[in-house]
């Protein structure tokens, strides 16, 4: 198992190097996000191939892949980057932890696609970050963001932090939940081992945001954390 973890490892970063050089020469030349992150798909579905990891979507039913939305999915392990990438089929932009983009061309790759970095250690900056996020989605793109800001350590649900729940109200778009199921049990925070596994993502139905306000975005937040948990503890308990 190790051996094979070592690998998928090795895989891993081979062709982060390798696309992630295409990404950054193919945003130079052709200037296109949606091109750009159609690329990083590629990249993603290349790990998730190698690592055995199959992905299931349900509930595209529930949005209107020509609108902007937030989606705010459940965090639990580096493996829901690449699962979201490769299998939510629509154009978004991460809103992601500034240090993701201090890694060598992964990070590179990650600000030529379009993606937005928050500082979470600095107030300013990440207010300067959420402005960025809101002028996209005004401009007709969709932003994901994980509401716990990390990884889970123990496979549950972390408390959500108000930072995403500030862009829902400021933009009026929709959110959208996101459960992921399976991704605990393929790489969890404690350890490096890499399993093979089934993933589901599912898609919820939107949470409209335009009667919330700054002063109500608590109940907005506590609207979609208690979606995603009924849902997750709903999987959680098929698995038993």
């Amino acid at each position: 198992m190790m051996i094979q973890t070592v690998c998928i490892i090795v895989w891993a970063i081979l062709v982060t190097f390798f696309w992630g050089i295409v990404i950054i020469l193919a945003s130079v030349i052709i200037h296109n996000e949606n091109f750009t992150h159609n690329i990083a798909k590629i990249w993603a579905k290349s790990i998730l191939f190698a690592s055995r990891i199959r992905v299931t979507v349900t509930g595209y039913s529930n949005i209107d892949l020509g609108r902007s939305y937030i989606y705010m999915s459940n965090h639990q392990s580096n493996f829901d980057i690449p699962v979201l990438l490769a299998y939510l089929d629509t154009q978004f932009r991460w809103l992601a932890k500034a240090e993701l983009f201090k890694i060598p061309i992964f990070g590179s790759s990650m600000k030529r696609a379009g993606y937005i970095s928050i500082n979470r250690s600095n107030r300013r900056s990440a207010f300067e970050s959420l402005k960025e996020a809101a002028r996209k989605i005004r401009n007709g793109v969709s932003v994901l963001i994980f509401p716990e800001g990390t990884r889970s350590r123990d496979g549950n649900i972390r408390a959500f932090k108000k930072g995403g729940f500030v862009l829902a109200v400021d933009s009026g778009v929709p959110v959208v939940p996101i459960v992921i199921h399976g991704t605990w049990s393929i790489m969890s925070k404690k350890g490096i081992r890499i399993k093979p596994g089934n993933v589901v993502i599912e898609i919820l139905k939107p949470i409209e945001t335009s009667d919330y306000t700054r002063k109500t975005k608590d109940d907005l937040m506590g609207k979609v954390s208690q979606a995603i948990c009924r849902s997750f503890e709903k999987g959680r308990g098929k698995q038993r």
